[in-house]
C-alpha cells in the first residue's frame, strides 16, 4: 500500500525527522492562501506515484498569485494514471546538499536493507547506474536492529561536513519507522542538508507491507487506494485476485507463486501478458466467473492455463475450468500445462471433454499461447 507525500512526512516527524511546513490543498485560493502564510512554497501533486517532477506535479511558486496559477496548472492533471485532486503547499527551504536515504525489504538478504548516497534527488535507479556516487548498502540482522551509531559507522568517509550526528540519527529514526510501521519501503529523496548543518526530509516515500494492513489498521486508512480498472473492480468482488495489464496472453494459474512464474515466463518468451489471475486454494470453485473476467478483456488473443498441484489436486482445478469452459465455449486458442497431484486424470479430462492435449512443459505451452496471439492479432 503506498501512501501520498502529505500522509508520510508525519511518521517522519514522528520519530525527529524534521519536515517543511505545509498544508494540503484541493483548490486554487487555498493554495494561494497557503503561501500568504507560509512564503515562497512548492506545489506538489499528491499521488501515490514517483517522477511527479518529470510530469509537471511540482513547481515552485513565489506569491500567492504564482501559487494559485500553479496549482491550476497541476489540479486536474493524471500522473501515471492517477487523478490529481489535491496538492501539498510546502514552505521552500534554502539547501546546501541534497542526500539519498532509504530502508527496504530486500529479497536478496531476506531482511531490511539500509540505503544511502552523498547524493539525492535522482531516482536511485538512475543514482546505482550513473558511477557518480556510490550508492552504500547496508543489510540489517531484523534480530539486532540498526541504531544511530551503526548510521555514523555507515557514514563514514562521507564527507558530510559536521552533519554525520544529524544524518545518522535521521537514517536511525528511518530503520525505526520501517519496523515499526511494518513498511516494505520508507525513503527520503532528498534528504537536505540546511546551510546551518541540519537535516530536512523534502520529500518522503512510504509503502506497507501489504500482508500488514491488519495489524496497523490505523496507518491504512492513511494509504492511497490503489486506481482499479472495470475488471480489477469486478475481480475484487468476487474475491478473485486480478490484475489487468496491457497484454494479449490471458493467464490462469494456480498460487500467487505459480502465476507470476507464468507472467514471466511469457514475458521472457517476447509475448506480453494481458493479466494476473490466480485461482488456487478454494478459488478453483470460482472457474467460471475467474475465466469470464479474463474473456472480458478485448485485448486477450489467447489463454495460457498452468496447473501445479502437491497438496492441491490438479484433476480438482482442471475440472472446474473444464466445466466453464463448455459452459461459456470461448472460441480462442488456450494452452494447457498440468503437472502434480492428480494429473493423469486432469490429462485424461481434458482429452476426453476438450479434445486438448496439455504441453509436456509450461514453457511449451507459453510459447504456444503466443503464437496463437500473434497468429490472431
Amino acid at each position: 500500500m503506498n501512501f501520498e507525500e502529505h500522509a508520510a512526512k508525519p511518521m517522519l516527524a514522528e520519530v525527529g525527522i524534521p519536515v517543511p511546513r505545509g498544508r494540503v490543498v484541493t483548490t486554487p485560493d487555498a493554495a494561494a492562501e497557503a503561501a500568504a502564510e507560509l512564503g515562497p512554497v512548492m506545489l506538489k501533486a499528491q499521488v501515490p506515484t514517483g517522477r511527479r517532477g518529470k510530469l509537471g506535479g511540482v513547481r515552485a511558486a513565489d506569491t500567492p498569485e504564482t501559487a494559485a496559477a500553479g496549482a491550476s496548472a497541476i489540479l486536474g492533471m493524471r500522473i501515471d494514471g492517477h487523478p490529481v485532486t489535491r496538492l501539498l503547499v510546502e514552505q521552500r527551504v534554502a539547501v546546501a546538499r541534497e542526500l539519498y536515504a532509504a530502508v527496504l525489504s530486500d529479497p536478496a538478504t531476506k531482511g531490511p536493507l539500509v540505503l544511502f548516497a552523498a547524493e539525492g534527488g535522482i531516482e536511485v535507479e538512475a543514482l546505482a547506474a550513473s558511477g557518480r556516487q556510490a550508492l552504500i548498502r547496508r543489510p540489517v540482522d531484523i534480530g539486532v536492529g540498526f541504531d544511530a551509531a551503526q548510521a555514523r559507522a555507515m557514514l563514514a568517509g562521507q564527507d558530510l561536513g559536521g552533519a554525520t550526528d544529524a544524518v545518522g540519527a535521521a537514517i536511525a529514526g528511518l530503520y525505526w519507522l520501517y519496523h515499526a510501521k511494518d513498511a516494505e519501503l520508507v525513503e527520503i529523496n532528498p534528504l537536505a542538508l540546511t546551510h546551518d548543518g541540519g537535516v530536512i526530509a523534502l520529500d518522503c516515500k512510504f509503502v506497507l507491507d501489504d500482508a500488514a494492513v491488519a495489524r496497523q489498521p490505523e496507518l491504512a486508512r492513511l494509504g492511497a487506494a490503489e486506481p482499479m480498472t472495470e475488471l480489477e473492480r469486478r475481480g475484487r468482488e468476487l474475491g478473485l485476485r486480478y490484475i489487468e495489464f496491457d497484454g494479449e496472453v490471458g493467464v490462469l494459474a494456480n498460487g500467487a507463486g505459480l502465476t507470476m512464474t507464468t507472467l514471466d515466463a511469457v514475458r521472457h518468451y517476447g509475448g506480453r501478458p494481458a493479466n494476473f489471475l490466480e485461482i488456487g486454494g478454494a478459488a478453483y470453485t470460482q472457474a467460471k466467473p475467474a475465466l469470464e473476467l479474463v474473456l472480458a478483456n478485448p485485448r486477450v488473443r489467447s489463454l495460457v492455463i498452468n496447473f501445479c498441484g502437491a497438496f492441491a489436486r490438479t484433476d480438482v482445478m482442471t475440472e472446474g475450468v473444464i466445466d466453464a469452459w463448455e459452459a461459456l465455449r470461448p472460441e480462442l486458442p488456450v494452452a494447457f500445462s498440468v503437472h502434480g497431484t492428480g494429473e493423469a486424470a486432469a490429462v485424461a479430462m481434458l482429452r476426453a471433454r476438450l479434445g486438448l492435449r496439455p504441453h509436456a512443459r509450461m514453457d511449451d505451452a507459453v510459447k504456444a499461447a503466443i503464437a496463437a496471439a500473434a497468429a490472431a492479432t
